[in-house]
């Protein structure tokens, strides 16, 4: 391991070196054309991974900023972004749920009230998916932490383990909800980490800004359609061989296990539903999605439902927010460089001139899903791709606003095939209820009847709403 941290580290270095030798194209300041060096090498360290995010983003920023002299203040305006600041709240939010069981309290519920078949039981996970997901940027705390026990739970419960039993209702279960899972990570900017930097990276691109309550109704119909599709299409795929099961029984054995519901979840109740309040009205109250998101923080805090050291603990959250500020710092800064003005007409030359408009929309968007395949970290393909896809859709004349929303939503559908396409795929997939065939061909299926409603209902939706 020592060794492979080695290489790979030397491939970095070798990398941005390299890059700085060769002296900068026409057009590009010296300064512009070591910044991208390091921007790329950084973007590559996060797919290899020597070491870990934050560390590989501190020691870029830490070179660039030996580069930058008086521009080190917007290197390190990523710090002091909104969008920096609204994932680490999100996730302190979200341990709140794990911590109270308010999030498994209400997956029992619903087991008991609407699981009377597998396919109902399909529909909880999707359902739970959807109501949870607004408050936790992190798959695995929402997918992994909260939902899924609940769905293993459950597959146990009817006696479907790995094996010879999966069959039964576990695999179908376990599909169902990784494919529900990338669905609701595109319903909400805070269902997803990469949500918030993909937005940022965006609006320093295009100027199109897509704040939380636009990205909620620009994917509501499109993403509400295929959360109602999804457990049916996997039920057509993946038939389970039981049909009806007894979801009250499951459903008192784990509210039994959780005991009365506690003055903490309560509480975390009301901040929940005062947080979407905010988000949701928040451009009529003058709000921002930040700060909505800093209130329910300390309204956690000073109702003891989280202490200071929970926060703390919410390593996920921190971690974000070293490496998130960092990508979004280093990306102000070739933006300010006029770098993607200078990138774009150059990719623009590669690019037939019969394509444009709609057809340019339908195959960009196309090729950011089947691209998304290769890549383990939905947040690796935004800092590194999203950028590419957009100034070639803008070279090509693609409609602006239904560009960006196509490409913010393609990175967390497009990661539905593979196993690894979201942090929470290890964990689902790890449970051994399926092979990987029959996850691909399952989760290829959905990719692609999610892109063909994106490109059609969606992109209707959005010109009706006027967003384009």
């Amino acid at each position: 391991m020592e060794k492979s941290r080695m290489m790979k580290t030397a491939v970095l270095i070798l990398l941005a070196v390299g890059i700085m030798m060769i002296p900068p194209p026409e057009g590009l300041s010296p300064t512009a054309w070591k910044i991208f060096a390091i921007y790329i090498s950084a973007i590559l360290g996060i797919v290899l991974k020597p070491f870990s995010e934050p560390v590989i983003l501190l020691v870029a920023i830490a070179s660039s900023s030996l580069l930058l002299g008086n521009l080190n203040s917007i290197l390190r305006s990523g710090y002091g972004s909104t969008t920096t600041w609204l994932v680490l709240c999100a996730f302190s939010f979200s341990a709140a749920f794990i911590k109270t069981d308010l999030g498994k309290r209400v997956a029992y519920v619903l087991v008991g009230k609407l699981a009377s078949s597998t396919l109902g039981m399909g529909y909880v996970l999707a359902f739970l998916e959807f109501i949870i997901a607004p408050v936790t940027p992190s798959g695995t705390a929402r997918s992994g932490g909260i939902v899924f026990p609940i769905a293993n739970s459950a597959a146990v419960a009817l006696n479907s383990e790995p094996g010879s039993t999966a069959r039964r209702a576990g695999s179908y279960f376990m599909i169902s909800l990784w494919c529900s899972a990338k669905t609701s990570a595109y319903l909400f900017l805070t269902a997803l980490a990469p949500n918030a930097l993909a937005a940022k990276l965006c609006f320093d691109i295009s100027k199109v800004e897509v704040g939380w309550f636009k990205w909620f109704i620009a994917a509501s119909v499109p993403g509400i359609l295929m959360l109602l599709l999804i457990p049916f299409l996997v039920y057509l795929v993946h038939k389970p061989e039981l049909a009806k099961i007894d979801g009250k029984s499951i459903s008192e054995v784990g509210l039994k296990e959780l005991g009365p519901m506690k003055s903490s979840e309560k509480i975390l109740a009301g901040i929940f539903i005062l947080a979407l309040s905010g988000w949701m009205f928040g451009g009529i109250l003058k709000i921002g999605a930040t700060e909505v998101a800093i209130v329910a923080m300390c309204l956690c805090l000073l109702s003891n439902v989280l202490t200071w050291d929970d926060i703390l603990k919410a390593k996920g959250g921190w971690s974000t927010f070293i490496w998130y500020g960092g990508i979004i710092g280093l990306a102000a800064v070739l933006s300010g460089a006029k770098f993607f003005e200078w990138l774009a007409p150059r990719i623009g030359a590669f690019i037939p001139p019969a394509l444009s408009g709609y057809t340019a929309l339908l195959i960009i968007v196309g090729l950011s899903v089947v691209v998304r395949y290769f890549f383990a970290s939905g947040a690796a393909y935004t800092a590194s791709l999203l950028p590419v896809f957009l100034t070639v859709g803008f070279t090509c004349g693609a409609p602006q606003g239904a560009l960006v929303l196509a490409l913010l939503f393609s990175n967390c559908y497009g990661g539905v095939v593979t196993h690894y396409g979201g942090a929470q795929g290890p964990i689902i997939f790890g449970a051994g209820y399926l092979d990987v065939k029959p996850w691909w061909t399952v989760g290829g299926i959905i990719a692609a009847v999610t892109y063909c409603v994106q490109m059609s209902l969606g992109v209707a939706w959005w010109k009706f709403l006027g967003y384009y």
